[in-house]
């Protein structure tokens, strides 16, 4: 008779065995269920806390912006008032190309110059003058409600400071105010009128193409680039020009009076130097907007009266959205006549 040689202790010992292993495997897979929980957690708490994060620093973003716009409503809105001021000289820019769409537009210059003679504690106005002229109506304007101003309030001078320049419509502005400076290298004057644009007649005689412009009026199309200028438009045309040149002589004439020097040069278009300004009469002497309120009044205190966008518009600006705007506005890209 055949007998294990391990017998019943040989089958426990495999029992044993099996039991083992079966408990490492339950372990085992015990164990890495627990390190997935682990994973899962440790990512579903990164996210809450990347989510978190997102919405603070959006929170922030949102505050910062909409503290920059409340800023800036609260300076257009109770900064700019003037009621508790000390007595000072009021400045207001006229900066850039004059035209009915840019920041030195008649609206805008008007409301900044009443502003500027309506407080009580100022005791002069200036404008600061830093522009190459632009459209004669726009200057018009100006030059209208400066001498109207001035009429109503008597014992309020206004002066004009040129910068770099101040030139065509800049300077009939100028010409309204009782006193007008410069410094020694300003450019100023130009004293004419200027119309420009483009013939294209031959050109498209080249390229064979034909225009076909249909008016009711025989002068409809008058300056039209692809059709030849007849004598009698130019003639027409420069009629125009040279009746707008005559009313800006005599506006110039009428601000300047007696100090203009008889020499017809100063309104052929001509810029000049302060310095040659200064003899012509066109200007009264050379100074700056600060170094005359120190030599007329003894004051240092200049308040800037001139208007300012809205809080929206100056946001977007300084986001860059008004640099299109601005480039356009700068190269003087307009069909309209201007005053140079």
């Amino acid at each position: 008779m055949n007998q294990d040689p391990w017998g019943p202790s040989s089958q426990k010992i495999n029992t044993i065995e099996r039991s083992t292993d079966s408990a490492s495997a339950q372990s085992n897979e015990s164990q890495d269920a627990k390190l997935l929980r682990l994973w899962a957690t440790s990512v579903m708490k990164e996210q809450r806390a990347s989510r978190r994060w997102g919405i603070f620093f959006k929170s922030l973003t949102f505050l910062y912006l909409f503290g920059i716009v409340g800023y800036l409503a609260w300076q257009q809105n109770f900064a700019n008032e003037r009621f508790s001021e000390p007595p000072h000289v009021a400045v207001v820019e006229i900066k850039g190309a004059i035209a009915a769409d840019t920041k030195a537009n008649a609206d805008s210059l008007i409301w900044s110059l009443r502003r500027a003679f309506e407080a009580e504690r100022s005791k002069a106005v200036i404008m600061r003058i830093n522009s190459p002229g632009g459209s004669p109506v726009q200057s018009g304007y100006v030059y209208d409600e400066i001498k109207r101003l001035r009429a109503i309030y008597p014992d309020k001078p206004a002066y004009a400071v040129i910068t770099d320049i101040g030139a065509s419509g800049a300077y009939y502005i100028a010409a309204a105010a009782d006193e007008i400076y410069a410094d020694k290298a300003s450019l100023v004057g130009s004293i004419g009128v200027v119309s420009a644009g483009f013939g294209f007649v031959e050109l498209m005689e080249k390229l064979g193409v034909e225009r076909r412009a249909l008016t009711a009026g025989e002068s409809k199309a008058l300056l039209d680039p692809f059709q030849p200028l007849s004598d009698e438009h130019r003639v027409f045309w420069k009629s125009i020009l040279e009746t707008t040149h005559n009313q800006f002589i005599d506006q110039v004439k009428q601000g300047r009076g007696d100090r203009l020097v008889d020499n017809p040069k100063i309104f052929s278009g001509l810029i000049w130097t302060g310095e040659q300004a200064v003899e012509l009469g066109l200007i009264d002497g050379l100074s700056s907007t600060a170094a005359l309120a120190r030599d007329k009044y003894q004051l240092d205190k200049i308040i800037d009266y001139t208007r300012q966008p809205q809080a929206w518009d100056q946001f977007a600006q300084r986001l860059g959205l008004g640099v299109a705007s601005a480039f356009i506005s700068e190269l003087g890209i307009t069909n309209a006549l201007q005053l140079r």
